[in-house]
């Protein structure tokens, strides 16, 4: 059975999901942009600020069902310049310890409300 996680501390998504969803041992994380609290706008910023509220919306996310970042096991990044992906792993690595994740980069056009990063998780219990 899949459940939903409505996490107080990650605003609503943009679009029609969930914040996150459960299904047995594992935990999905919807794709996290850089929101404010009220999820009706993008914080501005770099790539490093966006990133790192994005990292704090997943972890929310996670926190409802008793976890943490060190319990995801697969994460989907989306940059729209890959020349971003430096800045972005500079945060990523500061708040994820080893052994890192399995993770797939993908370069997009476009992001909602003009994001400049995206990123969705998956973890297990």
């Amino acid at each position: 059975m899949k459940y939903q996680v409505n996490a107080s501390g990650c605003p609503d998504p943009v679009g029609r999901a969930s914040k996150g969803t459960t299904a047995g041992r594992l935990v999905f994380v919807s794709g996290q942009i850089a929101l404010s609290d009220n999820g009706r706008s993008l914080l501005g910023g770099d790539v490093r600020a966006q990133a790192s509220r994005v990292l704090d919306q997943a972890e929310a996310v996670l926190s409802e069902v008793g976890l943490d970042l060190d319990d995801i096991a697969k994460v989907t990044v989306y940059l729209t310049d890959l020349k971003d992906l430096q800045a972005f792993d500079d945060v990523y690595c500061e708040r994820l310890i080893p052994p890192m994740p399995a993770r797939s980069v993908v370069r997009v056009d476009e992001l909602p409300l003009g994001a400049l990063v995206q990123m969705d998780a998956v973890a297990c219990r």
